[in-house]
């Protein structure tokens, strides 16, 4: 079977489901898996998808993004490891930015119990952050329906005013050319205000957000450390060489 003829099946197949194994791959194209590898990274390289344990899964639209109730039950027990370490890095008289989206809410249920001021512009967790008693500033500025972010150009202005020990963020997208991304710029801008304005930036990326690329960056890759999931084996070492990834599992 030409070369060809292997990337079009391929590819068809990712139009049925998000991932596919590569032995699915061989046997549906009767290559070797070694063939396979080589028509990923190919496949990969050339952007049309992106490379996962064990075989290749569908890239994102640069503009999709999911609604707050959606991306809450997805995958839940990653994000709670990744939400349970990064509070753990949290300490007693910090200033932190905790950004909208379900994985920074996710911290604040392990957030110790200690002297620490929150910022927040994330309209979704003020009520568990009031409910455990920290000092929290809300950012102003509109609100955007899907993620219940405070977004636009007050949200800029009031952010403007502090200055932060650390930033905890979230991101649609992690690439080693592209660094972190977001679909929405007014997004984007508040994300990369964050960074600028901490001592410390800390991106919590599930390992599904790897190899994806969103439609407006945010900052690259050294402006923060990335907290993920799964096994430093599976990484592509373009990732360490430009900034820390901290692979969690427990």
């Amino acid at each position: 079977m030409l070369t060809e003829e292997r990337h079009r099946i391929i590819l068809d197949l990712l139009k049925e489901k998000e991932a596919i194994k590569i032995q699915e791959i061989a046997e549906e194209t009767n290559a070797s898996e070694s063939t396979i590898r080589r028509d990923l990274t190919q496949l990969e390289q050339e952007k049309y998808l992106k490379r996962v344990h064990g075989g290749a899964a569908r890239l994102q639209g640069k503009l999709k993004e999911l609604t707050v109730s959606e991306k809450t039950s997805k995958r839940l027990h990653e994000k709670s490891v990744i939400a349970r370490h990064a509070a753990s890095l949290v300490e007693e008289g910090d200033c932190i930015f905790l950004d909208a989206g379900t994985t920074t809410l996710g911290m604040i249920e392990f957030l110790p119990e200690i002297d620490i001021v929150i910022v927040t512009n994330g309209l979704t967790h003020v009520d568990a952050l009031l409910q455990k008693g920290f000092k929290t500033y809300m950012v102003g500025g509109s609100v955007k329906p899907t993620t219940k972010a405070m977004i636009g150009s007050g949200a800029i202005e009031s952010l403007q005013k502090y200055r932060f020990d650390k930033a905890f963020l979230g991101t649609n997208g992690v690439h080693p050319q592209y660094g972190y991304t977001t679909p929405d710029p007014e997004e984007a801008q508040i994300k990369k205000t964050a960074i600028e304005l901490s001592r410390e930036a800390m991106v919590l990326a599930d390992d599904s957000k790897f190899g994806e690329i969103a439609f407006s960056k945010i900052a690259d890759l050294e402006k923060a450390i990335v907290i993920t999931n799964g096994s430093a084996n599976d990484l592509d070492p373009a990732y360490k060489k430009q900034t820390t990834v901290k692979v969690v599992t427990t």
